[in-house]
């Protein structure tokens, strides 16, 4: 077991899942769905380490500019080392909620499983509607935690291993059911829904994505799991013929 489960969250692991099979096709949609051209400004809310940077900076040319903007200062000094040589490419601190941008400044906006950690989903979505020019873009991407499927030893334990990761391990769980509600709430008009969904058959790929091993100790230890149903549950997920899948909305 103590070879399958990673017992931390390591420090890659967005630019991990940026460049994995996973990452790259539906970050691929994302770009393409930003229909990003020369010239424009697009604002990455939530850059992190600036895995999405240099697609931006390469598809607005020159004559465009593209905002990087995180709260996590060491995620913004390494999103800065990455794109040092980008002269179109600015990074800084900044607060979701609260964006240091002119009203209708950027022409495209985008988020990137950003929402389902802040504090108010709502006020963040009002704050990208606000920095959008008229006819401009955002296209936002969001985990639904709700969607979590676990081929678990039996229904019990893994019911309560995903309500332990709606209720207590990410804070705004079913962000990507409610994007399109956030959109248009804020005075965005939504144009396209995609849902992707992630599907694992390899117990370890899914653990460095989902952190399987981590949470259902932190289930364990907080009690929400029983202890000798989690070694039953982990034995089956790491021996047994593996399926995961969770489902990621772009809107």
């Amino acid at each position: 077991m103590a070879d399958i489960f990673e017992a931390t969250r390591p420090d890659d692991y967005l630019m991990r899942l940026a460049a994995s099979d996973l990452g790259r096709g539906y970050k691929a949609m994302v770009t393409a769905e930003l229909a990003l051209a020369d010239g424009h400004t697009v604002v990455d809310v939530g850059c992190g380490p600036g895995a999405d940077l240099p697609a931006f900076s390469a598809a607005v040319g020159a004559d465009g500019l593209v905002v990087g903007i995180d709260r996590d200062l060491e995620a913004v000094e390494a999103a800065r080392e990455l794109v040092a040589e980008a002269r179109n490419v600015t990074v800084r601190t900044g607060d979701a909620h609260e964006l240091d941008l002119d009203t209708g400044s950027a022409d495209r906006a985008h988020t990137d499983r950003v929402l389902q950690h802040v504090a108010d989903p709502d006020r963040a979505v009002d704050e990208i509607a606000r920095v959008l020019r008229p006819g401009g873009r955002a296209v936002l991407a969001e985990p639904d935690w709700g969607t979590l499927a676990i081929d678990g030893p039996d229904r019990a334990t893994t019911h309560a291993y995903q309500a332990y990761v709606v209720e207590e391990v990410v804070r705004n769980a079913w962000t990507g059911r409610r994007l399109p509600a956030l959109a248009q709430r804020s005075g965005l008009s939504v144009r396209r829904i995609v849902p992707v969904t992630a599907v694992f058959q390899d117990v370890g790929e899914a653990d460095a994505v989902l952190g399987l091993g981590r949470v259902a100790r932190r289930a364990r230890d907080a009690g929400h799991l029983d202890p000798d149903a989690y070694e039953r549950w982990v034995a089956h997920l790491t021996t047994a013929p593996f399926f995961a899948s969770v489902t990621l909305f772009v809107v």
